[in-house]
């Protein structure tokens, strides 16, 4: 005679959304991808074009090559396609890539093309400028990277904002980077503000809109869930600060992980609820991972908590615009 089934413990996953990929990192895969259909293999791509290994592998595995600077690519290959990465890169870049005469595309995410926008314009009205965000991020190298060296001063706590210094009589500006926490910056921001009342703010808010969508959703359910799983890489800034969200929002046991081979079980076994999101450069398909190893462990039913609509798409560079018909609804570079 057979054992008896073991009842499986009742568990409640409330599923973030939105969650997961945004229009920019949608964008810059795509931009990957369509290189790759076009020129063929290999399409070289200055460092990962977003911050999660399952995609970078499937890419690696379609034929593109990951490098960190253009000298890794062989002399024989100047000729391939390279691809600069969704965080953006310093002004250097591709005049380096110019002047060893190679073809780039730019899957820099409009967004941040936006912030970099800003900075041009402050220094062209001669404004001293002020950058919040975490130091050695790509993103924040970009940025940084658009202006002569000692042009924009990186603050990345409020006991910077506290400590500094302005250089001279200039007017003062802000930007930021666009993956923050809200809380944090807007912690920043309210120091500078208080400090330097005539401080120029950015004319539309840097932090993008699905950094602030996902953040917003996390802040609905963790209050409501015994622990939080945030999927996405450790080099994700926007998973990173998603699960700070959820910490500080109530949920004590807030973790981030890759995919599901990288759970902890012994921090999930007693719980009766679980709220579950993604980071923006994290796969559908690795959250429903998570969901069918919950699922192996638990008698699971799924609820999704919508707190945002997303409908956002950006352009693709027009040397590849001839390969989707896809572009109805489209923004322009600097549209948002």
């Amino acid at each position: 005679m057979s054992e008896p089934t073991a009842v499986k413990p009742e568990l409640t996953v409330l599923l973030c959304a939105p969650r997961g990929f945004c229009a920019g990192v949608d964008r810059a895969i795509q931009i990957v991808e369509l290189a790759l259909e076009k020129y063929g293999r290999p399409v070289y791509v200055r460092h990962e074009i977003v911050h999660n290994k399952f995609v970078v592998d499937g890419l690696k595995a379609k034929g593109a090559v990951f490098v960190e600077e253009l000298d890794e690519i062989p002399a024989d290959h100047a000729d391939r396609p390279v691809i600069f990465s969704a965080h953006g890169v310093p002004k250097s870049v591709p005049a380096d890539a110019g002047s060893r005469n190679m073809f780039y595309l730019d899957a820099t995410c409009p967004l941040v093309s936006k912030v970099h926008k800003e900075a041009e314009i402050h220094h062209r009205r001669d404004r001293e400028i002020l950058l919040i965000g975490h130091a050695g991020h790509p993103e924040v190298i970009g940025t940084m990277g658009q202006l002569p060296s000692g042009t924009v001063t990186l603050i990345e706590t409020e006991a910077d904002a506290k400590a500094f210094q302005p250089k001279s009589g200039r007017q003062l500006a802000y930007i930021t980077q666009t993956t923050l926490s809200l809380d944090d910056t807007a912690g920043i921001v309210d120091i500078l503000r208080e400090r330097f009342p005539d401080i120029v703010a950015p004319h539309k808010e840097d932090i993008c809109y699905a950094t602030t969508n996902r953040q917003e959703a996390v802040k609905a359910i963790a209050p409501k869930v015994d622990a939080m799983i945030v999927v996405g890489a450790p080099n994700s800034s926007n998973s990173q600060r998603l699960r700070e969200v959820a910490e500080r929002a109530g949920c004590k046991t807030s973790v981030l992980i890759q995919r599901a081979a990288d759970i902890d079980w012994s921090r999930f076994e007693d719980i009766s609820s679980l709220g579950l999101t993604a980071g923006a450069s994290a796969p559908e398909t690795l959250v429903e991972e998570v969901i069918a190893a919950f699922a192996d462990r638990f008698s699971v039913s799924v609820d999704t908590v919508r707190t945002a609509e997303e409908t956002i798409a950006f352009n693709l560079p027009r040397e590849l615009r001839d390969m989707t018909g896809a572009q109805g609804g489209a923004q322009d570079a600097a549209a948002e």
